[in-house]
Order: C-alpha cells, then sequence, then structure tokens
C-alpha cells in the first residue's frame, strides 16, 4: 500500500488546517488508518485512528479539535484540524495497517504563535 499525504502548511494559532492521506487500494479495504505526528526533538506519537469499522480514537490533546474521516468520493481519510496551537505543530504522517503497516511521507503542519 502507497500512501500520499497531503495538506500541510502553515497557520496562525487558531487556525484550521485539514490533511488527506491518500492510499493506493480502497480506504474501506485498510483495517487500520492513522495519522501520527513528531514534533521537533520529539518522538513520533498517535494523534488519531480509524479502523475499517469506523470507530475511532484520538489522543487526549486533540479531543474536540481534530476528527479524522473516511472520505468515500476522494478515496481519502482526512483530518480535520481546528483550533491549532503551536504545539500542534511538526510533521504529520499517515499509516495504514493492512497486516504490515505502511507509512506515508510526512507532511509539515507549522502553527505560529
Amino acid at each position: 500500500v502507497q500512501l500520499q499525504a497531503s495538506g500541510g502548511g502553515l497557520v496562525q494559532t487558531g487556525g484550521s488546517l485539514r490533511l488527506s492521506c491518500a492510499p493506493s487500494t480502497s480506504i474501506f479495504a485498510i483495517d487500520v488508518m492513522a495519522w501520527y505526528r513528531q514534533a521537533p526533538g520529539k518522538q513520533r506519537e498517535l494523534v488519531t485512528s480509524i479502523t475499517s469499522g469506523g470507530s475511532t480514537n484520538y489522543a487526549d490533546s486533540v479531543k474536540g479539535r481534530f476528527t479524522i474521516s473516511r472520505e468515500k468520493a476522494k478515496n481519502t481519510v482526512d483530518l480535520q484540524m481546528n483550533s491549532l496551537k503551536p504545539e500542534d505543530t511538526g510533521v504529520y504522517y499517515c499509516k495504514a495497517k493492512q497486516g504490515i503497516e505502511y507509512w506515508g511521507q510526512g507532511t509539515l503542519v507549522t502553527v505560529s504563535s
């Protein structure tokens, strides 16, 4: 499975961004899709995930602000990020788990204060 992430950019505190992850296969054929992020000097961390059944999971730090969704028409898994904070800054990666794990390239999100 190949993954193409897009949508990163520079935004001010309180702003919004929408990331998209496009897999090379149907999003509904993948067991789990997830978004991770890695801030400068920190370890990569799980932001959110969604299963093939539609169950979602969010890191406490993003609950109520971020929403993961599967977009059937685009065949993407999107991450809508609202009320962004400087601590949300980092490289965001999408991951697919279909037996084994596949990682996309990162997309940089920078939130200025």
